[in-house]
């Protein structure tokens, strides 16, 4: 059973860490030996979120060595920058290109760059990267809130677990009243890219 490690990048209020029980829940009902780990920044004030997960036969660390991640899920551009000493040069990075500047940008101290420069760095660090405006997706389905969800979606059309464990996964975690919502946003997310392949 191949290892694989993931990294999912967001901000507060994006639902990186449920996004994070999700895949790692999925990957567990598929049988895999999974850990996980999260650090939350300044998570109420739109601070960084990160959810380092990772599969294999036998998985001895939550956190793995840098150079070993194979997929990175960003929830905004800018946060997709903070860990690239982490992806392996084959790795794949799911995008989502809404900003969201952090504080020091939107004081005046800093400039966000360019999504030209975010994606050279990108391209210089992965061999493929999917981008995609999911924050505009969301809103389309009828909340942004399920963005998480959407961009897990995509992220399950390229790995090899079945769509019903994910929906599994996604009936534990999401909050009843959003559970509908929640799947239709999953298999959005994976049928777009099944489509796009």
């Amino acid at each position: 059973m191949k290892e694989i490690n993931f990294l999912i990048l967001g901000v507060g209020g994006q639902g990186t860490i449920l996004a994070g029980d999700v895949l790692s829940e999925a990957g567990m009902v598929a049988g895999y030996d999974v850990k996980k780990s999260d650090i939350l920044g300044l998570a109420i004030r739109s601070g960084s979120v990160t959810s380092f997960i990772r599969w294999g036969t036998q998985v001895h660390s939550p956190v793995p060595p840098k150079n070993s991640i194979d997929y990175l899920v960003a929830f905004e551009p800018l946060e997709s920058l903070r860990m690239l000493d982490y992806l392996k040069s084959d790795s794949t990075v799911i995008l989502n290109e809404y900003k969201i500047p952090p504080v020091a940008v939107s004081t005046g101290q800093a400039t966000y760059p360019a999504q030209e420069e975010i994606l050279r760095y990108l391209e210089q660090n992965s061999s493929r990267i999917i981008r995609l405006n999911a924050t505009q997706r969301t809103q389309e389905l009828g909340s942004v809130k399920v963005l998480n969800i959407f961009m897990i979606g995509v992220l399950a059309s390229l790995l090899p677990v079945s769509p019903s464990v994910w929906e599994a996964a996604i009936k534990k975690f999401a909050p009843p009243k959003f559970l509908d919502l929640n799947l239709k946003a999953f298999y959005k997310g994976y049928e777009q890219y099944v489509k796009a392949k």
